[in-house]
């Protein structure tokens, strides 16, 4: 496969699961009806950081596919933490489940931890490429569970 279908199909498939998911929860999305605690973003923000995220973890898994160093462990790792990502909006938005997708959250970032260090043992960029989703996640953890305890 060439490097330009590689980083497409790398950078298309988080890109895809994203936009379902976002057209999922868009009727169900209450975030600016809630109270929000303090360095709480606005709404129009979050498509456009998980966007570039969702592009930056595919550039980071198409690095290490294009180098051929994907395995059946990074396999795993990387779509089980995609497939975690996708349902937290599902818990939070459309079930409002807010304690739960607290700790659900919690899981995602322990994912995206093994996920960095994996990557980073394989190919130091993809693994480097991954940080600003650890943070962005670290910091949607504190939404989270800042908007339960104000929302209760």
């Amino acid at each position: 496969m060439s490097k330009f279908k590689t980083y497409t199909k790398s950078i298309l498939i988080p890109l895809i699961v994203g936009g379902v998911i976002g057209l999922i929860i868009s009727g169900s999305i209450d975030y600016d009806s809630l109270q929000k605690p303090p360095l709480a973003p606005p709404s129009i923000l979050f498509p456009i950081m998980w966007t570039i995220l969702y592009i930056l973890m595919g550039i980071s898994y198409g690095i290490l596919k294009d180098k051929t160093l994907v395995n059946k462990e990074i396999n795993l790792i990387y779509y089980i933490q995609l497939f975690v990502n996708a349902l937290w909006p599902i818990a939070f938005f459309v079930l409002k489940w807010r304690l739960f997708a607290f700790f659900w959250i919690i899981l995602l970032a322990i994912l995206i931890i093994i996920m960095i260090i994996k990557f980073y043992k394989k190919n130091k960029l993809s693994g480097l490429l991954q940080i600003p989703y650890l943070l962005w996640t670290l910091f949607a953890t504190y939404l989270n569970l800042s908007i339960y305890l104000l929302n209760k």
